[in-house]
């Protein structure tokens, strides 16, 4: 399989915020903000893998600062770090006030997928092409991140087993 560069899978995808997408306060509602975010980065897993594919987990989701009605926001996608089958794609959100300019990095996350093949089943994703600094820098922190989420399921499982729970 050939591997791949990031710049050739990275998306950036923009969200006007309507008062229908807002809470009671005025800000953007964080489930809408949930669904762009998974929209945006499962783009980007598809443009790497030219294949379906499906959320596995949501790391990390920090609200930092709200949006607010008429804000467009900016939700730029990345592909950090590739396994066999699954990728880690991180998400940042920026809101952009249209009428003075101001920018503000509003959320970050991390979102994992899986690539299925035509059977259904996980299928194998290209190699990724690390291209700069920041690159290397992502790939090696999501790394360090794939190997907590690994040893979490290990102590859930442990733990599952225990009390005789499927939790």
């Amino acid at each position: 399989m050939k591997p791949k560069k990031i710049s050739e899978s990275r998306t950036l995808m923009t969200y006007r915020v309507l008062p229908q997408d807002t809470n009671p306060a005025g800000n953007l509602h964080g489930g809408v903000l949930l669904k762009q975010l998974d929209l945006v980065a499962a783009t980007c897993a598809m443009r790497h893998a030219r294949k379906p594919v499906v959320t596995a987990s949501i790391d990390r989701m920090n609200f930092l600062r709200p949006a607010y009605v008429g804000e467009l926001i900016n939700l730029h996608a990345n592909v950090n770090m590739v396994g066999r089958t699954s990728m880690e794609i991180g998400v940042r959100v920026e809101a952009e006030n249209l009428l003075t300019g101001e920018i503000r990095h509003t959320n970050s996350a991390y979102l994992t997928f899986v690539a299925m093949g035509e059977n259904g089943k996980p299928s194998p994703v290209p190699p990724l092409i690390l291209e700069t600094g920041v690159d290397h820098r992502r790939n090696r922190e999501a790394m360090e991140r794939r190997t907590v989420r690994k040893e979490e399921r290990i102590r859930e499982t442990a733990s599952a087993a225990q009390t005789g729970s499927r939790e």
